[in-house]
Parts: C-alpha cells; structure tokens; sequence
C-alpha cells in the first residue's frame, strides 16, 4: 500500500490492511486470554462483608487492623448491588460463570465466579476460603490543608494520594483554612473506591473528619516518624533516617498561604520534622503528593532491604 493510501486511509479512521491484520489477531488473543485470565487479572468488586451467609462464616481477630474481621468460605454466595453491580454488568458486561475477585477494603480477597444476575443484582459463588493480607510497608497518614481548594484540586488531591498508597487522609483545619465543605465528602468516598480499585489495593483508603492544629498536636507527640512541609527547611532526602523500624508515619501539608508561624511551633515542639521539597513554591496539592511519592518510594526501599535480610 502506497504511503499516500495508507494516510488517506488513517484519515478516514480505518487502519491499513497489515493494522487491521494485526488489530483482528490481538483480538482474538485477547479474546482467547480471557476465559484463563491469570490470578490477578480478574475483574475486582468491592463487597463491604464477606461473606453473606451466616452458616459458613466466622469472625477472626486482626491484630493489625484492631477489629473482627468476617473470613468467607468456599462455597458462600456474596451479593453485590448498586454501583458495584452496574459496574460489572453494564460497563464490564460481565455474565453467569464469569470468575470475579472480591475484596472488603480491610485486606478481605477472595475470587468467585457468577451465578445468577437478575435486575437487583448479582450473586457471586466464591470458589475458595477467602484470605485476609496484612497491610505492608510503613502505613502513611496525610493530614493536609485543602479545604479550601477549588475547581477539583481538593478531589485530585485525594485521588492520588490513594493511588500512591497512603493509608488516610485527613483534612487539616487551620487559621487560614477553617472549614471544609460538607457537600464533599461523599463525592471523595466515591472518588476513593474507583482509585482503590483502579490501582488494585486491597485496603481502602480511610477519609477522615476534619482535625483542628491543637488536636493533630496530640497525634504528631504520639508518633515518631510525622514530616511537616515548611519552605526553607532541610531537604527532605536529607532528613530521612537510614532505618527505619515504625509501622507507621504522618505527612502535614499546610493550607494556601502556608501555616501561621505559631502553628509551625506548635506542631515542632509536638515532634514533627520540618522538611523542604524543593526551590519551587508548591501548590497545597502538589507538595502533598511530591511528599507522599517520596516517602512511599523511601520506605518501599526500606521494606525490600528488610525482605532481603530475613
């Protein structure tokens, strides 16, 4: 096919014959891929319990998580409704004997296959006892300033912060941000799951209610590993100690105009680090996340190293 031809044809939308050769044999293995996908790959729903009959269930102690977790087992039947359900049936187009994985956002995961869809909803037989995994890594807890963020910030900041991994996000109420609107929040829950389940955690994400500076005090004293954003203070690579034994840290983000030189006092007597993120000065949003993407990869490193020496 003559050069010409060939982007006559790319402009009409249709790809020259060796691309639609190529585009119908991907097709087809994907199609063919599909019925053996490998473990991993299913489609993920979120179900707040597991499972849904009684007979079969149990409630074991986490440590980790401090509560009574509900264990499925082979054979129980989850239903799933509402949004979950319109997912998978009118977006994935998901039918009878299609394998799906389950999680309960509190490491809860198991895999099954469905059994009956109807217009209510869609009851999924689970095809193995369901496991409970332990969260990983050093847990991470934001506490950032961005209730007076606008046009989406505030929602993109939450976004990321659950595809990156932290374990909570908290809105910070200080003398320059002192309230948060509270026609937001079920708008961030609903942003939270679709992140849990597009980055393929098997926690949630906790969103919190909103903290004031003399109560995130108390917090940072109990903690022993809190970094506070501040410009002109230590780089942050600098600031971090070679290791590291803490299950879990604190990120503190101020508000639009920065903290109040009282509250930066306040939150360093309480034990939070001061740390700089660079020359530039920084959205509420954008220091939230270059923190929180640093902090991830520091204690990813720390966690490989210690996998390593066991």
């Amino acid at each position: 096919m003559s050069p010409a031809a060939t982007f006559s044809a790319l402009l009409r939308g249709l790809p020259p014959p060796r691309g639609r050769r190529l585009l119908v044999a991907a097709a087809r293995a994907h199609s063919t891929a599909g019925g053996s996908r490998a473990r991993g790959g299913l489609p993920r729903f979120h179900s707040p319990t597991l499972p849904s009959s009684k007979a079969s269930a149990r409630f074991i102690r986490c440590p980790l998580l401090g509560c009574s977790t509900r264990i499925a087992f082979q054979g129980d039947v989850v239903r799933i409704q509402g949004d979950e359900f319109w997912h998978m049936t009118r977006v994935l187009r998901l039918g009878i004997n299609d394998r799906v994985e389950l999680f309960d956002g509190a490491g809860g995961l198991v895999e099954g296959s469905i059994q009956k869809v109807d217009k209510g909803g869609s009851d999924v037989k689970l095809l193995e006892d369901a496991r409970l995994i332990a969260p990983d890594g050093i847990q991470w807890h934001v506490y950032a300033a961005f209730g007076t963020l606008k046009g989406g910030r505030a929602d993109w900041l939450v976004e990321k912060c659950t595809e990156l991994g932290a374990c909570s996000v908290t809105p910070l109420l200080t003398e320059r941000c002192h309230t948060v609107a509270e026609n937001r929040v079920d708008r961030l829950q609903r942003l939270v799951l679709a992140a849990v389940k597009q980055c393929q955690r098997i926690h949630g994400m906790l969103l919190n209610p909103p903290i004031q500076i003399a109560d995130l005090q108390t917090v940072v004293s109990q903690s022993k590993l809190a970094f506070l954003a501040s410009a002109e203070s230590p780089p942050l690579l600098s600031t971090l100690p070679k290791s590291c034994n803490e299950e879990s840290g604190l990120l503190i983000v101020g508000p639009e105009g920065d903290f109040t030189e009282e509250e930066v006092n306040v939150l360093k007597a309480a034990g939070a680090v001061p740390v700089g993120l660079g020359p530039c000065r920084l959205r509420v949003e954008t220091a939230t996340i270059s923190l929180l993407s640093a902090l991830m990869l520091w204690s990813d490193v720390h966690r490989q190293e210690t996998l390593k020496r066991r």
